[in-house]
């Protein structure tokens, strides 16, 4: 194959895509090999690619594909997420805009509407996946609405409910007004706000005395129905037994006692709404207040609101506090922080409720789930330090509201046949339900059974995902659940680590008696430079898909991984993307000059000999490094050693050392030496760089099917000699010091030079070929003392002279010795003052007095050269 002069990511992307695809080399079956299995966080079906599912995902692609190189049998399970709250509210305004109310439909009407959607839109994130390399074995995709997954759902529905751990009860719950459906106390995110707190004055009945009642919402005035006093507050002791009325509505309320209030907040006195608080719904239940529901489910004013009816709660809260006002009625008004709930997913303000809803009993189920992770280490999070969250969250773990107000998703298998809304059955179909009802009353007939019109909240059917995307829940014992269950590791975002993560570990130990994965792996959230988090509304979320074009799917991919580390933020920088794609055309280049090298039967040079033998040493040391970094999930530095392995020790060092002189042949042995090290590089780069590395590989030497980079083996660890690695830093900073009056003297490198060693390090000659070469030294020799007339540098204790021939102006050299030993005199004098001032050296961190004392050793070794070059040259 003809080696094209330019890397081209687009082309190089297609290509091997659809070439590994057709090889099938991303399907997995069990077989007698060690399994290696992934499930993805499946993305909504509503998503498109943003750069937390980059991140996410690169890091599990990377994770899989090392795996496939250790022989294992990698399999990365990919597919999606129905998204109830998220899909319902696209398809109702999708609907809108066809002049279409989900009010007119029947559920079944709405539900082709639902699927048509989903099938012409949804799905696009895993075709997008594809463009960023990621190899999952795309026939096992799963989508949580699938006929088995939903199954799945139900059966265990249903057994939780035999077990006595599913309930329905009467309940205050967080109710979302846009998406008009109850949420989980996890799906409210509380955000500090700026309000106003009202202080109303309600009239005491039968007199001309008002006590005044502070409050934050003023429109559930409407719904008061008691006002609630401390019976220890003396300030209102005379109220005991007596009624006020509710401003507006004129309701009379009874004045209740009850030490639940705050004599020392507000003014002492309590609005109490049963309806919209869940305390007053406590207080309502203690006193046995009405309960009045000033709201409809949109959080519009019903009934209740009298004159208000039908306008939205905010706007009647500016509106009945002007009322208020000009019925002498509000007392005052101050400013107020306080703490709002709100939506994770539509960001509406919640409203309590009251309401029927099942709930899951949880504090039984999470205890082998807390144990697994802080006890016996059975499952690991990565960083460690979201232990500590996650012990929160399961210490103080509260029945999980798991019934949902929509009709997109996997309906309540509840039946009711009654009048009392305790007639009901729960069945996995309605036949059994039928059964089950008959045998409560004979008389009862199909179509006497309701169906409950909820449905279960979404990650009620996520938390079974490594179980059900196998089949263990419908078919505990089939061959794919007892093979690839528990799975290996989980890759995911910190903010789900409750919604999704502790909840999957309870459902493994309920349903399998197992953890249902090893290592949990939290990403951090993508930032921009500003360390503020991507949003559309911010518009500092890049196009996903335009940076690959931009950069090629490797470049973004190690852009990614480069400003990466585990639980940490990462800052984006786009520059990081040019650095990959900077490193992608590194390689290609490196490539392309090794292939141009003519090969001869010769002899081979010290220099190459030595130098294989220094980096085989230091590629070994590095492979340790980066197996080391993957133990620990520390996937950007296991990229970071890579990177300075190939950029700086291979293509900076190596093949210097070894290329041939101009138009001149390399020796057989030293070239197919160094085509074997460049395949060792391609081997561990290829997880972090697939596309590049699997294109350099295909041009290196024919290849079969069988022999594909994506599918060999991984690089054996082997000892490394350490003295050798030793050796070559050192000869690398002589070559440097030889590169440096170079460029400073205007020596053109084609220039040879002399280089005299005194010794004092006793270095033994082993690198000499090697400096010689890349010095372009003539003649290297050790000394016994200085060389007067001669440029001269350090190394450690070492010292180098380069005779200096005519070429050099004297004159000027000594002047800028001089004045450089003047600034350093200067700088050493600066630093022993700081150092002699005792304040300083008590009160300065030991750190900072320690990098002060170095700075001052760094300036006197630097001025004895200095003097020594100096007095050489006089």
């Amino acid at each position: 194959m003809e080696i094209p002069s330019k890397y081209e990511p687009n082309r190089v992307e297609e290509h091997w895509y659809a070439y590994w695809m057709k090889q099938g080399y991303f399907s997995s079956k069990p077989d007698e090999r060690e399994p290696y299995t992934i499930v993805i966080p499946p993305p909504n079906v509503t998503g498109v690619l943003h750069m937390g599912h980059m991140l996410n995902n690169t890091i599990q692609d990377v994770l899989i594909r090392r795996a496939r190189l250790l022989g294992k049998n990698a399999c990365w399970v990919p597919g999606m997420d129905h998204a109830s709250i998220a899909t319902e509210a696209k398809v109702v305004n999708k609907l809108k805009e066809a002049g279409i109310d989900k009010a007119d439909l029947t559920r079944e009407e709405f539900l082709k509407h639902a699927w048509d959607w989903t099938n012409e839109y949804g799905g696009v994130i895993l075709q997008q996946l594809k463009k960023l390399g990621c190899s999952c074995d795309w026939d096992r995709t799963k989508f949580t609405m699938d006929d088995d997954m939903s199954a799945s759902v139900i059966k265990v529905f249903v057994d939780l409910y035999k077990k006595g751990l599913i309930y329905r009860g009467y309940r205050m719950v967080n109710w979302d007004p846009e998406a008009k459906t109850t949420l989980s106390d996890e799906e409210v995110i509380y955000e500090e706000r700026q309000g106003t707190l009202y202080y109303l004055a309600y009239q005491i009945e039968g007199s001309d005395e008002k006590v005044t009642i502070a409050t934050t919402r003023p429109e559930t005035i409407l719904g008061d129905t008691a006002i609630c006093i401390n019976p220890n507050d003396e300030r209102y002791g005379h109220l005991k037994g007596k009624k006020a009325i509710v401003p507006i509505c004129n309701r009379v309320i009874p004045i209740i006692e009850d030490e639940y209030v705050d004599i020392e907040f507000g003014t002492g006195c309590l609005k109490v709404t049963p309806a919209h608080d869940e305390n007053d719904k406590n207080l309502g239940d203690k006193h046995d207040l009405e309960v009045i529901d000033i709201f409809n489910e949109d959080a519009t004013l019903n009934s209740y609101g009298l004159h208000y009816q039908g306008k939205d709660r905010f706007v009647v809260r500016k509106e009945i506090a002007k009322e208020l006002e000009e019925n002498g009625f509000l007392v005052k008004t101050e400013q107020h922080t306080n703490k709002v709930g709100t939506s994770e997913r539509t960001k509406a303000v919640i409203e309590p409720r009251l309401s029927d809803q099942w709930f899951l009993k949880m504090e039984g189920l999470a205890k082998p789930a807390l144990e697994g992770v802080l006890k016996t280490g059975d499952i690991k999070l990565y960083p460690k330090k979201f232990e500590n969250t996650y012990r929160h969250w399961m210490e103080n773990i509260r029945d999980w509201n798991i019934s949902r107000q929509l009709w997109w998703g996997q309906q309540i298998p509840a039946y009711y046949f009654g009048d009392s809304k305790d007639d009901f059955v729960v069945a996995e179909t309605k036949e059994e339900a039928l059964q089950k009802a008959q045998s409560k009353n004979p008389e009862i007939q199909v179509s006497d059974l309701r169906q409950d019109p909820d449905v279960l909240d979404t990650w009620f059917s996520s938390w079974l995902w490594p179980i059900s995307v196998f089949g263990g829940i419908l078919d505990p014992e089939n061959e794919d659940v007892k093979y690839y269950y528990p799975t290996s590791d989980l890759v995911t975002g910190p903010d789900i680590l409750f919604f999704w993560v502790a909840r999957m570990i309870i459902s493994g130990y309920e349903y399998q008696g197992k953890r249902p994965f090893e290592n949990v792996y939290l990403t951090g959230l993508v930032r921009d430079k500003q360390r503020r988090k991507m949003s559309k509304q911010l518009g500092n979320s890049p196009d996903a898909l335009k940076l690959i074009k931009d950069f090629g799917a490797d470049g973004v991919r190690v852009g990614l991984l480069l400003s990466s580390a585990a639980g940490n933020d990462l800052m984006f920088d786009e520059a990081l993307c040019q650095q990959g794609k900077n490193f992608a055309n590194k390689i290609w280049n490196a490539f392309r000059l090794v292939k141009g090298w003519e090969i001869a039967d010769l002899d081979q040079p010290e220099a190459a000999k030595t130098g294989i033998a220094w980096y085989t040493s230091k590629f070994n040391e590095t492979l340790a490094e980066i197996e080391d970094h993957f133990s620990k999930y520390r996937i950007s530095d296991a990229l970071m050693a890579i990177y300075k392995l190939v950029w700086d020790d291979f293509c900076s060092w190596l093949l210097e050392i070894v290329k041939p002189a101009y138009q001149q042949p390399i020796d057989r042995r030293t070239y197919e030496a160094v085509i074997h090290l460049f395949e060792q590089n391609l081997k561990i780069l290829h997880p972090f760089m697939p596309f590049l590395t699997e294109e350099v590989w295909q041009h290196m030497a024919p290849r079969t099917t069988e022999n594909a980079l994506m599918v060999s083996r991984w690089p054996q660890k082997e000892a490394s000699d350490l003295a050798l690695i030793s050796d070559f830093d050192f000869a690398s900073e002589v070559i440097s010091g030889i590169r440096t009056i170079r460029k400073e003297k205007n020596i053109p490198q084609k220039e040879v030079l002399e280089l005299f060693v005194l010794n004092s390090e006793n270095k033994a000659g082993g690198m000499d070929s090697i400096i010689t070469k890349l010095g372009n030294i003539s003649q290297l020799e050790m000394v016994d003392s200085t060389l007067d007339g001669a440029l001269s540098f350090r190394v450690k204790s070492n010292e180098y002279f380069i005779p200096m021939g005519g070429a050099i102006d004297i004159e000027a050299e000594i002047q800028k010795i001089t004045d450089e030993l003047n600034y350093t005199r200067g700088f050493l004098q600066s630093v022993q003052k700081k150092l002699s001032n005792e304040r300083f050296v008590n009160n300065a961190p030991e750190k900072v007095v320690a990098m002060e004392k170095k700075k001052a050793a760094d300036a006197e070794a630097k001025i004895e050269t200095l003097e020594k070059s100096l007095a050489n040259l006089e």
